[in-house]
């Protein structure tokens, strides 16, 4: 658990005499930054896939564009927040006041203007259905108005927001921990199921019921694949529910009003509609929602 990653052994990611691409790019982003984050160095590991993914943010946080740079950083605030990914969150208020942006706006989203408000129905269905998203989410962003967006800063907000609701899926896969420098030594965990935020890593007895839970589940979905060869007459739906109801009774499925209480302050602030999150896309038997499609 000790490193750029709760996952990764640190001495891999440091690894003696490590090709010098990885090396020359590590260099290029210090030199750029002014610091090496532990997502650099994670995504390190893959040299080729560092230099496109940073070659993209370059361009998305600091060169050009219609976006004012403190705005940039608030949109991306706004998006790990939807996922609870307080990593990010932490990492985009200090790049948030190194540029300039007024410390009231991260008080939370109330306290943003209503321009930034306006984007927070969107960042919310992208997030978690964007199959929901139709023309009229972006005519009314686009209408004449006080408080209106350019189609030029629209695409550039929306490219950010997708931008971070990705990167905090990498964040949590690769177990990503946080800056020194940051506060909290777990922030970029998910909520635990047991509403402990103690490093897993310092609970053994945590990790072998966890261990448990999941051997017991695996054992309930074999004994359920086999009673589907010898009933003949089990539907594939009837076998989804019944697993569903395999999966909802384990101990591995967290309640959702189990929150961290951790994330309320530092993150949820940024978050409208919290219980708002993923739903099936579409369910056998059920009608398809309507998907927007372009062109």
């Amino acid at each position: 658990g000790r490193g750029p990653s709760s996952f990764i052994p640190l001495g891999e990611i440091l690894q003696e005499g490590a090709e010098s691409s990885r090396r020359q790019l590590l260099i290029e982003a210090f030199v750029s930054a002014g610091r090496v984050d532990n997502i650099t160095m994670v995504m390190g590991l893959h040299p080729q896939y560092l230099s496109s993914f940073w070659k993209t943010q370059y361009l998305l946080l600091r060169m050009d564009g219609p976006l004012p740079y403190h705005k940039r950083h608030y949109i991306a605030i706004m998006a790990a927040a939807r996922h609870q990914c307080s990593y990010l969150v932490g990492l985009h208020m200090g790049e948030f006041l190194q540029v300039g942006g007024n410390p009231v706006w991260l008080q939370g989203l109330h306290c943003a203007p209503q321009k930034l408000r306006n984007l927070n129905e969107i960042n919310k269905l992208l997030a978690h259905r964007p199959w929901l998203i139709t023309k009229e989410h972006i005519e009314a962003l686009l209408k004449t108005g006080e408080n209106s967006w350019s189609l030029a800063e629209l695409v550039q907000a929306l490219v950010l927001l997708t931008h971070y609701h990705s990167l905090a899926s990498f964040v949590f896969g690769c177990g990503i921990n946080p800056e020194e420098e940051q506060d909290g030594g777990h922030g970029c965990r998910p909520p635990s199921p047991h509403g402990d935020s103690s490093p897993a890593s310092d609970d053994s007895s945590g990790g072998k019921d966890a261990m448990r839970e999941v051997e017991v589940l695996m054992e309930r979905m074999k004994l359920l694949q086999e009673s589907q060869l010898e009933e003949e007459g089990v539907t594939q739906e009837e076998m989804a529910t019944r697993f569903e109801l395999e999966k909802t009774e384990s101990l591995l499925v967290a309640p959702s009003d189990l929150v961290d209480h951790s994330l309320q302050s530092s993150v949820l602030c940024f978050v409208e509609d919290p219980e708002f999150g993923y739903k099936d896309f579409t369910r056998r038997g059920e009608q398809a929602p309507p998907t927007f499609r372009a062109q």
